[in-house]
């Protein structure tokens, strides 16, 4: 396959020692049913996983976008605390909006609920900025180690996306930056035990950028197992879509890192290939005006009864996998892609995929061999290679073939869950 993946050895000294009960917090920036994406998929998979191990994990986040301090999801239990952005003259809409990507936010309550949560091992933080300082400040008083995970928002997001981060604090005096000093928010990832890196791009950038660092390549993985399982000619009737068409599945946030615009131009196209080509969309909206653009543009292209548009799903939710056994092919056209774990759903579901090639997905997956890669924003080679898919039986069933039996040996959950207990292992056992 052209690409070694970087395996976690488990350095102890006494490699025969029977591996101790760990109990782990996982900490988001948010974590709801309702805005879900790859980095919610990572903690709760891995979390569930660790649990059948014997381990604790649990996770704790700020209450952004939820009203529940406690919830029980898929077996993980979720604590969330009260929270604030430290900035003067935040309306309720720029405020919504921090909250739905990308906001500093500033959680007093959540650094008591780790320092005083009992028997903890490990932290393992999922941001940076003053909440990665919350987490660095909380192991060190405890004296245990933390880890913290990239999910490509450090050394790998394009310039004009960090902007954008930025759009709704501009001019606004941010009162809250005595406390990143105090957390230490610019030494999160210097003074953390490890850097973990869920894309290869990201990975070798850590790598130059920190050196003498211990940073790891643990990309994210896939439940192989539940998504062969799923009723296509349920959702087919559910969204009134004829038992012919030819489904092109996307599921990723509607958001402009996305690039779902990009495959709407496209269909016009991939309908001359195969005029029973049907595009659905599937994610949480992320970004409102973004999800008007793309309703304009089908509007003015003509393509209403061509493409449905579902607002995302819980992660428990049937229609997901019902969704995946339905469609024909999988479509990721995203400008920036720090891994791209939905290539990983729509191998395990048996689907042939299309994607952009960008971030971490030129770093597993193999051009030609278990997917086909086109230049991010390529209309025409985008529907080309689409187009081909939808028409040739031989070729779409080779590469889904081979993309599920790597989601299945290489990416399983059980696989990637191991790599990280043993890394999680290796840190207990040297600070103590």
């Amino acid at each position: 396959m052209g690409r070694t993946q970087h395996a976690v050895p488990l350095r102890s000294s006494n490699a025969t020692r029977k591996p101790r009960t760990l109990k782990t917090i996982q900490v988001p920036r948010r974590f709801v049913k309702e805005a879900w994406g790859g980095t919610e998929c990572m903690i709760l998979e891995s979390s569930r996983a660790l649990k059948d191990m014997g381990h604790q994990a649990s996770v704790f986040t700020s209450l952004a976008l939820s009203s529940q301090k406690k919830e029980n999801i898929l077996g993980v239990q979720v604590k969330r605390f009260s929270y604030n952005y430290p900035f003067l003259g935040l309306s309720a809409d720029q405020k919504a909006d921090m909250d739905r990507k990308g906001g500093n936010l500033l959680s007093l309550s959540l650094f008591a609920g780790l320092l005083f949560e009992p028997g903890v091992d490990l932290l393992h933080a999922h941001t940076g900025k003053r909440l990665g300082g919350i987490v660095r400040s909380v192991a060190k008083l405890r004296r245990i180690p933390y880890v913290i995970s990239l999910h490509g928002g450090v050394f790998d997001v394009p310039s004009s996306e960090a902007e954008s981060l930025l759009t709704p604090i501009e001019g606004k005096f941010e009162w809250g930056r005595i406390f990143g000093a105090i957390f230490g928010s610019r030494r999160v990832l210097e003074d953390a035990s490890a850097i973990l890196c869920v894309g290869r791009s990201e990975y070798e950038a850590a790598k130059k950028q920190l050196p003498g660092k211990r940073v790891e390549f643990m990309p994210n993985g896939v439940d192989s197992a539940r998504f062969k399982s799923g009723d296509g000619a349920r959702f087919r009737q559910r969204h009134g879509l004829s038992n012919d068409a030819k489904i092109i599945l996307c599921v990723s946030r509607i958001d402009p890192q996305k690039d779902q615009l990009t495959l709407i131009k496209a269909l016009p196209e991939i309908s001359e290939h195969e005029p029973r080509s049907h595009l659905v969309l599937i994610g949480p909206v992320t970004r409102p005006e973004y999800l008007k653009a793309i309703e304009q543009t089908i509007s003015e292209l003509g393509l209403e009864e061509k493409v449905t548009i579902i607002p995302g799903l819980a992660p428990d939710d049937p229609e997901l996998l019902d969704a995946y056994k339905a469609a024909s092919l999988f479509c990721l056209p995203s400008m920036h892609e720090p891994f791209g774990i939905v290539i990983l759903e729509a191998w395990a579901a048996g689907l042939p995929v299309v994607a952009s090639r960008v971030g971490g997905i030129p770093g597993f997956v193999v051009d030609g061999s278990d997917a086909l890669l086109f230049e991010t924003g390529n209309t025409k080679e985008l529907a080309t290679k689409v187009g081909l898919l939808l028409v040739s039986r031989i070729q779409s069933h080779n590469l889904a073939q081979a993309g599920q039996t790597r989601a299945r040996i290489e990416f399983d959950w059980k696989v990637i869950a191991r790599k990280l207990e043993s890394l999680y292992q290796e840190l207990v056992t040297g600070a103590r």
